[in-house]
């Protein structure tokens, strides 16, 4: 972490409630470009509304989530616009069934691609229309592409993905028929597919026989080798120690202790996180 860079995440007094129920109290944290921050807690303490806060999946009921230089937890601010650079993996793979692999991995690149290029060919008709009428030579947006070649784009870009995780025989035919290791390794690399500035991992393993947990514990080390920014949750303690720059353990409403993962586990300094360990290592 380079104190002298700007941070990619900056969660200023985050409070999250559920009716009267407050989950996330006063949390603030910098989160920087390379980091593998893993968060690690009891269940019920807040973590995986804290990541879903991160995108604002779940709305702050206080704070701010800077992203990238933007609040998005403004509600002025078109959110979805900065969920594309920010790459989400849940639980339960959440792919659509009714698409095959390809176009499940497909549809946010074309849907997005597709999305910029139309406003980008209407505003170029205003601007036409407002040269002609006001004589003024306002230069015109550069476009050097189609929709079928943004498609053909985004299925190459797929195909290559699909190879990386051995299985591109799978393009063609729906997610009932992959295992559970398969279907999310699949979705780790649909939200690769946009290109994110940083991955969120909510429990990746949790859903998966214990003998597929290796499979996508291995993807998520080779991304993580490859400098991608992560914030993961997880009850896997190896897999936390292994790939964290830093852990931040959660508990009571808010991040109880942060640190090293030598710090955090070898060295625990708060005595919940100490009682946590000791529970479960």
């Amino acid at each position: 972490m380079n104190s002298e860079n700007q941070p990619l995440i900056s969660v200023k007094n985050l409070t999250k409630k559920f009716d009267d129920t407050t989950v996330l109290e006063n949390i603030s944290i910098d989160i920087y470009k390379g980091e593998k921050v893993v968060v690690i807690g009891p269940s019920g303490s807040g973590k995986s509304t804290f990541l879903r806060c991160l995108n604002c999946m779940e709305d702050p009921s206080g704070g701010s989530i800077i992203f990238d230089g933007v609040d998005i937890a403004d509600m002025k601010v078109d959110i979805n616009k900065h969920r594309e650079h920010i790459g989400m993996v849940f639980q339960q793979f959440n792919l659509f069934n009714n698409k095959t692999i390809i176009r499940n991995i497909t549809l946010a690149p074309v849907y997005f691609g597709i999305k910029r290029l139309r406003a980008a060919k209407c505003k170029n008709f205003f601007t036409k229309i407002e040269n002609i009428f006001k004589k003024n030579k306002k230069p015109l947006i550069e476009i050097n592409t189609t929709e079928k070649q943004i498609k053909e784009e985004a299925d190459k870009k797929a195909m290559a993905l699909l190879h990386r995780i051995g299985l591109e025989d799978k393009a063609n035919v729906y997610p009932s028929t992959l295992s559970g290791g398969q279907k999310q390794r699949v979705a780790i690399v649909r939200a690769l597919a946009m290109n994110p500035k940083v991955m969120l991992f909510d429990e990746p393993t949790s859903a998966l026989d214990p003998e597929m947990v290796g499979e996508v514990l291995d993807l998520i080390k080779e991304l993580a080798n490859e400098g991608m920014t992560m914030v993961i949750v997880t009850h896997e303690m190896g897999f936390a120690r292994e790939i964290a720059t830093r852990v931040l353990f959660m508990a009571d409403k808010g991040i109880a202790e942060q640190g090293t993962p030598e710090e955090i586990f070898e060295h625990p300094q708060n005595p919940r996180t100490i009682q946590f360990l000791n529970a479960v290592l």
